[in-house]
């Protein structure tokens, strides 16, 4: 198999997870971050020690145009196809109206959605060449609104948008999907108590909070699957019923 997934923010958590999934299937891995070099670089050092070559690792802040630029020309040098392309890197924080600042506005905007957009375009024709596919992760909260979130929550329903405006554009030689996380882990930096854990358990139709592999196995059905395209897969226990 001589295919390529890239993941941004891939050195950990879910785009660590996807990332092993489909290096134990046989694909090479490249592996974006921007301030996590050691994961990466931990996680491409483990891949590569069972088949040399099969994984590289590229730096590169999404909220920067020049950065972004570079990843591109970077991943272009690496591989002469991309088969895969899963923008999961994300900013999470919470901005409410009395705080909202320009530099919020930049950065949850920027890693969220221009970064993906651009990358999309920058990686285009190397998708278009492979037949291959685009699977953006964004939040299956978008429809209930969540209080002090509103850039947050503006920057994933845009990328949810252009998911289903590029499935049309790039058909049909690409296709487009996200997948919409549920309970999956505390938010970086975030421990929660085992009331708080409980609380959201007890929301969940399924009584269980999902993991990383949950995501991961997502991503690897939408890739396989050859006509579906401009879809939002929630994958949430059943959250959002």
């Amino acid at each position: 198999m001589n295919k390529t997934i890239f993941v941004t923010g891939g050195a950990k958590r879910i785009g660590k997870a996807i990332i092993e999934l489909f290096a134990s299937d046989g694909w090479k891995v490249i592996i974006h971050y921007n301030n996590s070099k050691a994961d990466a670089e931990t996680l491409a050092n483990s891949i590569n020690s069972k088949k040399a070559d099969k994984a590289f690792i590229v730096q590169g802040d999404l909220d920067k145009a020049d950065e972004v630029n570079n990843i591109i020309s970077k991943v272009n040098d690496f591989t002469d196809n991309v088969n895969l392309l899963i923008n999961n890197a994300s900013t999470f924080y919470p901005t409410p109206i009395d705080e909202i600042s320009e530099d919020h506005w930049e950065k949850l905007i920027g890693s969220n959605l221009k970064g993906p957009l651009f990358l999309i375009q920058g990686l285009k024709e190397k998708l278009k060449k492979s037949n291959g596919s685009i699977i953006n992760i964004t939040d299956t909260n978008l429809t209930k609104g969540v209080a002090n979130y509103s850039i947050y929550s503006a920057a994933k329903a845009g990328l949810e948008a252009i998911t289903k405006g590029l499935a049309r554009e790039l058909a049909p030689e690409i296709k487009v999907n996200a997948i919409a996380p549920g309970a999956m882990l505390e938010p970086p930096d975030v421990t929660w108590t085992e009331e708080q854990k409980n609380r959201v358990i007890e929301s969940i139709p399924l009584k269980r909070m999902g993991s990383e592999k949950d995501i991961a196995n997502a991503v690897k059905f939408l890739a396989h699957s050859e006509y579906i395209t401009g879809q939002i897969i929630k994958v949430d226990g059943g959250r959002s019923l």
